[in-house]
């Protein structure tokens, strides 16, 4: 009887364990159900993951355009808005690109450039914002200073009309060419634009792609800094763009979008004064913050 009694006791001991654990083990899941929809948002508390996110694609070079957008990337998450970049290598259907609505930004190019791509193909991309300049600058790997560069020394120089323009005018700023008058307001201009050779140099207008890969051919070479900063080039700097370009890198878009929130945030991060600061900290002048107060 008394062995009956024990194993009684001994099942309810069981039981009444088994409910406890039962309790236990829903109270556990239940827990781990709220901690699962749970994100960490940075300021040291948990928030719920509610906040709906927005993605924009856009295409942007690599130096320092790509760059630039990873460093604004992590503010516009917090804000629930995703950049995507789906190339960190602009070429000549990156524009297409944007106006058929493969991508909602692209940032490489300046606002003259955009202009004349518009007029050539019957598009009307715009401007959201100036993001940065990069001075176009003449390089050389066999002189150190523009007066150690010889007669009859050979240039290469962009071809594409505005960046043209630029490489011809620092020329004309440093002495080696005049040009027509009419170049000063029209933002475009070639070979045929020059009136007078101060010095004698030859001047080799190609894509801007194929400038720093032939450098060697050229006794010195005119290029975009992003360009030279890609390329991690060690010419020596010959002479620059002034800091009062007009020439200012943009966040191109579809005319629709000009005014979306996740653009007009996106500029307002690249425009901060803490990234116009990284832009002064990281590239000592070869690329500077644009001017903001046209």
């Amino acid at each position: 009887m008394k062995k009956k009694n024990a194993i009684f006791i001994i099942l309810a001991l069981i039981l009444v364990s088994g409910l406890f654990a039962g309790c236990g083990n829903k109270e556990k899941s239940k827990q781990s159900n709220n901690t699962s929809n749970a994100v960490y948002s940075g300021s040291g508390k948990n928030e719920t993951a509610s906040k709906e996110t927005v993605t924009i694609k856009g295409i942007a070079d690599l130096v320092p355009h790509s760059e630039l957008i990873e460093y604004v990337a992590p503010g516009l998450a917090e804000q629930g808005i995703i950049v995507e970049l789906v190339a960190t290598a602009a070429d000549n259907t990156t524009n297409e690109k944007l106006a058929k609505g493969e991508i909602d930004f692209n940032f490489f190019q300046h606002e003259p450039y955009l202009q004349e791509w518009n007029e050539a193909n019957g598009y009307n991309l715009v401007n959201a914002g100036d993001i940065h300049v990069e001075p176009i600058t003449a390089y050389s790997d066999k002189y150190g200073t523009k007066d150690e560069i010889p007669e009859n020394a050979v240039v290469a120089i962009p071809n594409d009309g505005t960046n043209e323009y630029r490489a011809l005018r620092i020329l004309e700023e440093n002495g080696f060419i005049r040009l027509n008058e009419e170049t000063a307001t029209s933002l475009s201009a070639s070979v045929l634009d020059i009136s007078e050779y101060l010095r004698p140099i030859e001047i080799v207008e190609i894509d801007s792609a194929q400038i720093i890969p032939t450098k060697a051919d050229y006794d010195f070479f005119i290029t975009n800094t992003n360009k030279a900063l890609e390329a991690k080039i060690t010419s020596s700097k010959l002479f620059s763009e002034g800091g009062s370009s007009p020439y200012a890198n943009i966040i191109a878009v579809r005319e629709e979008d000009y005014k979306s929130s996740a653009i007009t945030a996106l500029v307002k991060a690249l425009q901060s004064e803490d990234t116009r600061k990284y832009i002064e900290d990281t590239y000592n002048t070869a690329v500077i913050p644009a001017q903001l107060d046209k």
